[in-house]
């Protein structure tokens, strides 16, 4: 009996067999660079700025607007951060609505809220979408959400979209949000998407909570005036922030996805087995200028 204890001891106390686990750390070449006109630095009053990468492949007329907008520096005079809703979002533009747009810039380009066709996801999280059918991520590195022949940019954190007045009003571009709070995903498909907050969120999400309807300033002393907004494209090289986004195409990014979905010990002592799309969006570095 002693000796058959002792047999069964042994056996449990035995190491288990050693799992192979696919390394979620990027290589050199998984890091891709965004092109500089991709690249929006809004400038504020009292220092900082915000860094928006622009989803140009997925809301083309309303890049095209804000492009427009920036080189026609229409933010610099009169700008402002005009509304800030706790846990929701921080909104920019023209508080008067009075502004005239530039010359070629449209009002309301058509709505670019989904798409069919395109810019299929190269990844995809286990678990069904609240939202959609499924949540994933695109070759160029942005996270979508899909249902039926449809796919669309979600409304994450950090993401940015072009304030509108009831439809079929679609928003020029020169009024954004970006939220700062728990995801609005409701606003899905209901409002362009048209870039992501990639460096300086907090410069909004600290900013003081609006006391008017819906987080919007009631005087303009409140407001926090933009200084200038421009396209990394149109700034002095030495002045250009250079950032990449991580390639989905491979098999160290669906482990990284999975490392998203089980996070692991010593921390995490029960997995979650899945993960919100808006909990793992797709990383971004900045590089050190040249």
């Amino acid at each position: 009996m002693i000796a058959l204890l002792l047999a069964l001891s042994m056996q449990a106390a035995a190491p288990a067999a050693p799992v192979t686990v696919q390394p979620a750390d990027p290589l050199p070449a998984d890091w891709v660079t965004i092109p500089d006109d991709e690249v929006l630095v809004m400038t504020l009053a009292g220092g900082g700025t915000v860094t928006v990468r622009l989803a140009a492949g997925y809301a083309p007329a309303h890049v095209g607007n804000i492009r427009r907008l920036a080189a026609a520096r229409w933010w610099d005079a009169g700008g402002s951060v005009y509304r800030v809703q706790d846990n929701y979002v921080a909104q920019w533009g023209d508080a008067t609505e009075k502004k005239p747009l530039p010359e070629g810039v449209v009002a309301n380009p058509p709505a670019e809220y989904e798409w069919t066709g395109g810019a299929a996801p190269v990844a995809k999280l286990t678990r069904r979408d609240p939202y959609a059918e499924w949540a994933g991520y695109s070759a160029d590195g942005w996270p979508l959400a899909g249902s039926g022949t449809a796919t669309w940019l979600p409304h994450c954190y950090g993401m940015v979209g072009v304030a509108r007045d009831l439809a079929p009003s679609t928003g020029s571009g020169g009024d954004l949000y970006t939220a700062i709070g728990h995801a609005p995903r409701a606003l899905d498909r209901n409002i362009a998407v048209v870039g992501r907050v990639i460096e300086g969120i907090e410069r909004l999400s600290v900013l003081p909570r609006g006391t008017g309807d819906l987080g919007f300033y009631k005087t303009e002393g409140e407001r926090t005036a933009i200084v200038s907004v421009r396209l990394a494209s149109d700034l002095p090289a030495a002045e250009r922030p250079h950032y990449q986004y991580r390639a989905t195409a491979n098999p160290r990014f669906t482990a990284w996805i999975a490392t998203r979905e089980n996070r692991t010990p010593p921390f995490f002592v029960v997995p979650a087995g899945g993960a919100d799309i808006c909990n793992a969006m797709p990383p971004v570095r900045r590089m050190p200028t040249p």
